[in-house]
């Protein structure tokens, strides 16, 4: 992508979060102006004048050649929010990050997703609701997000990944192998990749896990999700905050009554009194949530070869660009054949063109 690593160097700069990026996107005809602009122009954009002023210094320390390398080093992968395979439902909510880093397959996202999140000293009972209602939304198709956490986020992603789904971990940490927190999960990430789901971040490589990144990173679990649900939580707990983040987005919250002597479900009993749905089952919030046709509206979606040209192209195609050349090398079929398939393929809304020879799938 042009100018990607200007985007990463204005990433690096932790006063640059959602609201400054948009400003910096609508004054600048690209990042990499922005990344050269002079303090004058940056006042202008409406970046207030101390932070102008850290951000000229910091660009000094920072080199955009040297980023782009470290992430194709730790084979990491990048989206800005201009990007097609930019998740949909993310992209709704009121500060969207402007750039998610990412291992795993982009096909991941969903629109149909459900955020599953608690307390990580998870209790018998928690564990049994987590795994049993986890399977059971996998099985009506949904997509399950959650934090890679200890306890309920652990408990989640492995019954997702059991049950033959996918699933999105969102971290508050960067994406390189010694940053990924916490260390006991790095195990759990890669198994998320090699079972077609999806690990991200909205922080470089290197980040840290700070204490302020999570309720920060909450926002992005509940925002890629139709629903949060909450199992098991204390009173004051980040999944409590994922779920206020839910109400803010205006999406649903649901809650699994505990025992009102118990600590770890104080949380969840108390969002039930503030009107959380209390669910029983996967069934509830299949049945709240209007997605009993997800699975046959999911299959529908599904694109059908016509001909062995075309199954062959399909085979060959993902949501990154895919350059003609490199389908003609996957497929062993000659260039006339592909151009005409996939012309056919585009008037029929199976493939999308992105120009410079580039295709992806179009949904």
């Amino acid at each position: 992508m042009e100018g990607l690593k200007y985007w990463l160097a204005l990433s690096q700069f932790y006063k640059f979060g959602p609201a400054r990026f948009k400003k910096l996107k609508k004054y600048f005809p690209g990042m990499e102006a922005a990344f050269n602009a002079p303090l004058r122009e940056l006042l202008l954009a409406g970046i207030d004048e101390r932070t102008a002023e850290e951000f000229i210094i910091f660009k000094h320390q920072v080199e955009p050649n040297e980023l782009l390398e470290n992430l194709h080093k730790e084979k990491l992968k990048v989206l800005t929010i201009d990007d097609p395979s930019y998740p949909k439902l993310l992209k709704q909510i009121y500060d969207p990050p402007w750039l998610l880093y990412y291992r795993g397959q982009l096909e991941a996202f969903s629109d149909f997703a459900l955020a599953v999140v608690g307390t990580r000293k998870v209790t018998v009972y928690g564990q049994q609701v987590t795994e049993k209602i986890t399977k059971e939304l996998v099985a009506n198709n949904l997509t399950i997000v959650s934090g890679l956490a200890l306890g309920i986020d652990t408990l989640a992603h492995l019954a997702a990944v059991d049950a033959g789904g996918r699933t999105i971990a969102v971290l508050g940490s960067g994406l390189d192998q010694q940053s990924i927190y916490p260390w006991q999960n790095r195990y759990l990430a890669a198994k998320i990749q090699d079972h077609g789901g999806i690990v991200i971040s909205e922080y470089p490589p290197g980040a840290m896990p700070l204490k302020q990144n999570f309720p920060q990173r909450n926002r992005l679990i509940s925002g890629l999700s139709l629903g949060t649900l909450v199992i098991e939580a204390g009173e004051k707990s980040g999944a409590v905050i994922t779920a206020m983040h839910a109400l803010d987005q205006n999406r649903e919250v649901f809650a699994i009554p505990g025992n009102i002597y118990s600590p770890y479900s104080a949380g969840t009993n108390s969002l039930i009194k503030m009107g959380a749905k209390l669910i029983a089952g996967a069934k509830d919030i299949i049945e709240s949530l209007n997605l009993a046709d997800a699975v046959a509206y999911t299959e529908s979606k599904k694109i059908i070869p016509d001909s062995a040209e075309e199954e062959l192209i399909l085979a060959g195609l993902n949501y990154e660009p895919v350059h003609v050349d490199e389908l003609a090398r996957l497929t062993k079929l000659n260039a006339s054949v592909i151009n005409s398939t996939l012309t056919i393929m585009e008037m029929k809304g199976q493939v999308k063109n992105l120009g410079g020879m580039k295709y992806v799938l179009a949904r």
